[in-house]
């Protein structure tokens, strides 16, 4: 798997000093945002593969964050996972129907991490091989019309 970019949006500094040891083990890059706006910034300057995004945030909070992300062609395709200490079903729900990919809960276990940020850059490295020879095959087929895939 290349090297990615992960972004920790996260306003408590323990927290994120936390998040970056747990992901030594993780080959990739890594910046930080406090709040939600600095998020958004981060994400047009740094273009992560994966955000670890928490909840509750200053200026903007993470589901608007992620709402956002969704909204804009250029962004959606980003890894979400929301990493919260929010816990009830309601929560979840509504991180889900923002367009949230994944959702750990603190306090944090590194196992669960690990994996969860393995599986989905994994899923994002996937997906854009798979973009890029979508756009080999029309490429080659020239501008003709393609088919939708059945699922």
């Amino acid at each position: 798997m290349p090297s990615s970019k992960i972004l920790i949006a996260d306003d408590n500094q323990p927290n994120v000093e936390l998040l970056e040891a747990y992901l030594v083990e993780v080959d990739c890059e890594i910046a930080v945002a406090a709040d939600g706006h600095e998020t958004l910034e981060k994400v047009a300057e740094f273009k992560p593969d994966l955000i670890l995004l928490d909840i509750m945030m200053p200026k903007l909070s993470g589901f608007e964050v992620c709402r956002l992300l969704r909204k804009n062609p250029e962004t959606r395709h980003i890894m979400v996972l929301m990493v919260t200490a929010l816990g009830e079903p309601g929560d979840i729900e509504r991180a889900v129907a923002c367009g949230c990919n994944d959702f750990l809960r603190k306090p944090i276990n590194k196992f669960e991490l690990l994996k969860r940020v393995e599986n989905l850059l994994n899923l994002r490295h996937v997906t854009d091989e798979l973009e890029r020879l979508r756009r080999y095959i029309d490429e080659m087929e020239g501008d003709r019309p393609r088919r939708k895939p059945v699922v």
